[in-house]
C-alpha cells in the first residue's frame, strides 16, 4: 500500500503520476469558444412512436434483452420498470454508451466521455454503475484516448448484469405480465 510522498516506491510514484494525467485529460476545457457555444444535442431527437407490441414480441422478450432493447415499447417499459426499483442507472448508462458510439467528432467525444464518467463511473457518481475495479481501470485506461469503444468494456459489464438479474425481475413484473395477457 502507497504511504507517505516520500516513502512511495517507484510503481506506486508512477501509478500515481498516471491517474493525474488521466483525470487531467478528463477535465481539460474546450479548445475554443466554438465548443461552449455548440450543444451536444444540435438536433432534437423526434419523439419515437411506441406501438404495442404482438404477443409473439412480447414473448421473445423473456429470453432476450436484445429483444427488449430493440423494441421501442419495451425499452420504455423496462425503463420503468428499472424506475419503479430505483435501479434505472445501469440502462441509462447502456444508452449513455450507444449514444456516445454514434459521435463523429473528436472535441465532442471526448466532453461526453467525460460527461459519461462523472455520471456513472467514477466513485459517488450521482448515478454510478456497480462495475469491478478492473473493468473501472480499464474503462480509464481507454478515456486517456477517446474513441467509440472507450466504454465497451464496462458497457458489457452493466448489460449482462441487466441480463442476469434485471431481466428476469422485469419478466415477473406487472409492467411484463400486462403483455402477455
Amino acid at each position: 500500500m502507497c504511504k507517505g510522498l516520500a516513502a512511495l516506491p517507484h510503481s506506486c510514484l508512477e501509478r500515481a503520476k498516471e491517474i493525474k494525467i488521466k483525470l487531467g485529460i478528463l477535465l481539460q476545457k474546450p479548445e475554443s469558444a466554438v465548443d461552449l457555444v455548440i450543444p451536444y444535442n444540435e438536433k432534437p431527437e423526434k419523439p419515437v412512436k411506441t406501438q404495442k407490441p404482438s404477443l409473439d414480441e412480447a414473448l421473445q422478450w423473456r429470453d432476450s434483452l436484445d429483444k427488449v432493447l430493440q423494441n421501442n415499447y419495451g425499452l420504455v417499459s423496462f425503463k420503468s420498470f428499472l424506475k419503479s426499483e430505483f435501479s434505472e442507472e445501469n440502462l441509462e448508462f447502456w444508452m449513455a454508451c450507444e449514444d456516445y458510439k454514434k459521435i463523429k467528432s473528436p472535441v465532442k467525444m471526448a466532453e461526453k466521455a467525460k460527461k459519461i464518467y462523472e455520471e456513472f463511473i467514477q466513485s459517488e457518481a450521482p448515478k454510478e454503475v456497480n462495475i469491478d475495479h478492473f473493468t473501472k481501470e480499464i474503462t480509464m485506461k481507454n478515456l486517456v484516448e477517446p474513441s467509440p469503444s472507450s466504454f465497451d468494456v464496462a458497457q458489457k459489464r452493466i448489460y449482462a448484469l441487466m441480463e442476469k438479474d434485471s431481466l428476469p425481475r422485469f419478466v415477473r413484473s406487472e409492467f411484463y405480465q400486462e403483455f402477455i395477457k
